[in-house]
């Protein structure tokens, strides 16, 4: 099978993911980033618990730093509390089906067209899909869910996704969650969202609140990933603060997960703004930032094809 399509496995790092633990990031290793010619593709966990038989402890789905677990909570401090499987991307390449990257992955082809909410089997070179670990579904809580209903919804086993997820039945969930519901399907006749649509239409939206964080440029990407959007502009183009916070990450070196150089910002609303791949950084941990300071540059440092800013936006809908 000549599949020469980049497959991006993205799992590290990042301790300041879990509640309490607001530190530094540390990076434990470098992710691969390799072809199906030079690459070992492990075949996806089909255990209900893998975290039982080791695997990933972090994953990276499209730039951004997770805990294993539940996945695509709506800050980063609330991004999963479990270990359980891996997710990945996979960048389509010219030639690819959609049943060969199932295979590949060990998991149906309705899996990924349920989590990248496809309409049809058509795929495109450079396409970025998300992989789930297992067969089944990504669901994003909305309002009225239980893990009862959610179940119910898939014509999945509650004890299923309790395992899988590292829950119990008396956890809470709130809105903008994400669960993975091994073996879950999606009929027709249910009518139930995707999880994209879902991640959109269940986020607040902060009208007037956020900032455009650079002056001129143009949108290269809309949303994408966890709600963010690229913003192309000339390297050094400076980057201002979205709204007023205070800098709980501020990298100025390293791959960081396809990130490159990157400053997250917390708000007093409790969503969180993230500004990627600068070509420099000009505040600190802990720096307290007003709305429209300039809080570094734009630039082309990790997982980029060219100058831009990924710009995102964590619980709320990003209005950019």
């Amino acid at each position: 099978m000549a599949l020469l399509s980049h497959f991006v496995i993205l799992g590290l790092l990042v301790p300041f993911l879990s509640y309490g633990r607001g530190e530094e990031v540390t990076l434990f290793n470098q992710p691969t980033i390799c072809n199906s010619q030079t690459c070992h593709f492990l075949e996806a966990s089909l255990n209900i618990n893998p975290a039982s038989i080791g695997g990933a402890e972090i994953a990276i789905v499209d730039s951004v730093a997770l805990e294993a677990g539940r996945i695509g909570g709506e800050t980063f401090m609330e991004l999963g509390k479990s270990g359980t499987g891996q997710v990945s991307i996979y960048v389509v390449d010219s030639g690819d089906t959609l049943s060969e990257i199932a295979e590949m992955h060990g998991v149906s082809i309705n899996t990924i067209i349920w989590a990248n909410d496809l309409r049809n089997t058509s795929i495109k070179e450079g396409q970025e899909l998300l992989i789930l670990p297992i067969s089944g579904v990504r669901h994003i809580v909305k309002s009225g869910d239980t893990l009862q209903s959610i179940a119910k919804s898939y014509k999945a086993e509650l004890d299923d996704i309790l395992s899988y997820n590292d829950l119990s039945t008396d956890s809470k969930i709130k809105i903008g969650d994400a669960i993975i519901i091994p073996n879950g399907i999606i009929s027709a006749s249910a009518n139930i969202k995707s999880s994209l649509t879902q991640t959109s239409s269940s986020l607040p939206t902060y009208s007037g609140y956020y900032l455009r964080p650079i002056t001129g440029g143009r949108k290269s990407q809309g949303i994408h990933g966890y709600n963010g959007v690229d913003l192309a502009a000339p390297t050094g183009t400076p980057i201002r603060a979205s709204a007023d916070g205070t800098v709980i990450i501020a990298k100025s070196s390293g791959y960081n997960g396809g990130y490159g150089l990157y400053v997250v910002i917390k708000h007093s609303n409790g969503t969180q703004t993230l500004y990627a791949h600068m070509s420099k950084i000009n505040v600190s941990v802990g720096q307290y930032v007003d709305q429209g300071e300039i809080i570094g540059a734009v630039g082309n440092t990790g997982r980029s094809t060219g100058p831009h800013l990924h710009f995102e936006v964590r619980g709320a809908r990003n209005p950019f």
